[in-house]
């Protein structure tokens, strides 16, 4: 009865990325966490940065591991997000200043970033074998955990931290947390009879993947799509607020809104890739992501100075439909990445393939927000027009850069 494609695939990677998928509730607790140790926000938000940064990077080298062993992997994402965690809270409830922040970085940026590296990369394998004729709606159904993640933790974690305290919060969320990825580690197997191929040491070199322009082009563009999307959806409450300032729906949109987008960056995550089953070439998902992201940021404006009245509510309207767009966009171009490399690359190396693809979020995980930022200090904190000038630029050229990924039709879908 345990022994099928939803105990031993779905339900635990469910069960692993609906916790590691908790590091998007960050601006949650931020501001708690700047105040409580008395540093800036903007200093505390490079612990995310970090958490990102480690996450794409030990993603992209723990590829071996995962091939070779999904049970120690599994265990090494459990150990190293809870204890991340549980630190984070230590350092937050006994230190201050500087030794409160380096505590920080460590524990929810390295260690705990670790953790989500491991854990978002260690079913996906599993879920492709599993779901051998559906591997975009297997890679959905986990990587909507991990999108669908900030929705279910948020009004949780707000709870918890009004009632016991922030430090409190990651105590509870770490015992919670363990018990789930530990559960995973237990249930997750890959199918009976299965043998890994037995890759010699060698025979996959990533600075040869980076040669491969199939690859780059995939890298660039899946690059690009998390560049972006950091830039917007990390600012969603600013655009918000600065769009429907001076007007009665202020409120309801700035507590709203960013539920409503999340949901749909999980929808996106399951409906994108379950779309790219049914098309002759999973690439023309990025297209139709890349296409929508580029006619909504044309005509998307949040002007600095809106007058009360009907305007700001259409204008409003359209700002929202962009993050709902932008968010889905993001979440389709994650799930979706997995069967696209198995498309092109075949199935017996696709997780260190996917792996290294991941640097691609390591590294867009420093430049996205950070890009808003720097436009943001330049042009007004209120002008939000020059970043989506900036990144409908950059959607263009994913675009140009996605119809480059040639089809090897030797490889089956």
């Amino acid at each position: 009865m345990l022994n099928n494609k939803w105990m031993r695939a779905a339900v635990p990677a469910l069960l692993i990325h609906c916790s590691i998928g908790t590091v998007y509730c960050w601006s949650t607790f931020k501001e708690a966490i700047a105040e409580r140790i008395g540093m800036s926000t903007f200093a505390v938000g490079w612990a995310f940065s970090l958490a990102i940064f480690f996450l794409g990077m030990s993603a992209a080298f723990a590829g071996r591991m995962v091939e070779k062993n999904i049970h120690k992997s599994s265990l090494v994402a459990c150990v190293c997000f809870t204890l991340g965690m549980a630190g984070t809270g230590l350092f937050i409830q006994y230190a201050t200043g500087i030794v409160a922040l380096i505590g920080i970085f460590i524990c929810y940026g390295c260690i705990m970033g670790i953790g989500l590296g491991v854990g978002y990369l260690t079913p996906v394998k599993t879920l492709m074998l599993w779901f051998s004729e559906r591997k975009g709606l297997a890679t959905g159904i986990s990587i909507m955990g991990f999108g669908l993640a900030k929705a279910i933790a948020t009004p949780i974690m707000e709870l918890i931290q009004n009632k016991l305290g922030i430090s409190q919060m990651f105590y509870i969320l770490a015992c919670v947390y363990f018990i789930m990825m530990f559960a995973g580690h237990l249930l997750l197997k890959k199918p009976e009879g299965w043998v890994e191929p037995d890759v010699a040491k060698g025979e996959f070199s990533p600075l040869g993947m980076f040669k491969n322009k199939t690859f780059l082009c995939i890298w660039l563009m899946f690059f690009i799509n998390i560049h972006c999307g950091l830039a917007l959806i990390t600012y969603e409450k600013q655009i918000l607020g600065v769009t429907f300032a001076g007007t009665a729906a202020l409120a309801a949109v700035v507590s709203i809104v960013p539920s409503v987008t999340a949901g749909f960056n999980a929808l996106g995550r399951i409906g994108y890739s379950t779309i790219s089953d049914n098309l002759r070439d999973r690439n023309t998902v990025y297209k139709i992501i890349f296409i929508s992201c580029i006619i909504m940021t044309a005509i998307a404006r949040v002007p600095s100075a809106i007058t009360n009245g009907s305007t700001t509510y259409v204008f409003g309207a359209i700002v929202i439909l962009l993050l709902i767009v932008v968010n889905s966009g993001y979440g389709g171009g994650f799930s979706t990445l997995p069967a696209l490399l198995s498309s092109r690359f075949g199935m017996d190396k696709i997780s260190k393939i996917h792996g290294l693809a991941l640097s691609a979020w390591a590294i867009a995980g420093l430049t996205g927000n950070n890009m808003s930022e720097l436009i943001l200090s330049r042009f007004g904190r209120e002008n939000y027009e020059p970043v989506l000038v900036a990144t409908g630029i950059l959607y263009i050229a994913a675009l140009i850069i996605c119809t480059q990924v040639k089809k090897d039709t030797n490889i089956e879908k």
